[in-house]
């Protein structure tokens, strides 16, 4: 009964070996994956016209796969790489959230929820101004033809006068 016991954890223990191996690979698989993971994280930068909410998902899906691996963040640490990675137009908010919180103790949600906060003011401005234009055009054109019109009546005028 002694040996059954033994022969069957060992059969369990080669059944999970082979399970691990095959969903997660090999030490040296699992090293390469890490390696890669690491450049894409060090590497991570905004895209053109890319949101947040879009580089909050690469970022947590490169972290996310890189914890799994056994690599381990700071908060500061990864707070800093979230404002590192954003493009020169976001420089004003990066500065205000640098000089005005402690990067040490902010979550990355709530720094990606200030930075997504921020993004749809600007696009609200963006909007606001391109309304405030597209009605000072039409205000312009048509006082471009109220003095055409009267031109003409004044043209008018002056030939029945004749």
């Amino acid at each position: 009964m002694m040996n059954f016991l033994v022969c069957h954890n060992a059969i369990l223990q080669e059944m999970c070996d082979i399970l691990e191996v095959t969903h997660e690979g090999t030490n040296d698989v699992k090293r390469v994956r890490k390696h890669a993971l690491i450049q894409l994280y060090e590497l991570l930068r905004t895209q053109k016209g890319e949101t947040i909410y879009n580089v909050q998902k690469r970022f947590s899906h490169i972290v996310n796969h890189l914890m799994s691996l056994g690599k381990s963040f700071g908060k500061k640490e990864l707070n800093i790489k979230i404002l590192m990675c954003l493009d020169r137009s976001w420089q004003p908010k990066i500065t205000a959230i640098s000089e005005s919180k402690d990067l040490t103790s902010m979550t990355t949600t709530s720094l990606f929820g200030m930075l997504r906060e921020h993004e749809l003011e600007m696009n609200w401005l963006s909007i606001q101004e391109s309304e405030d234009k597209h009605n000072k055009g039409i205000a312009l054109k048509a006082s471009g033809q109220r003095r055409h019109q009267d031109s003409s009546d004044s043209e008018e005028d002056t030939m029945s006068l004749i």
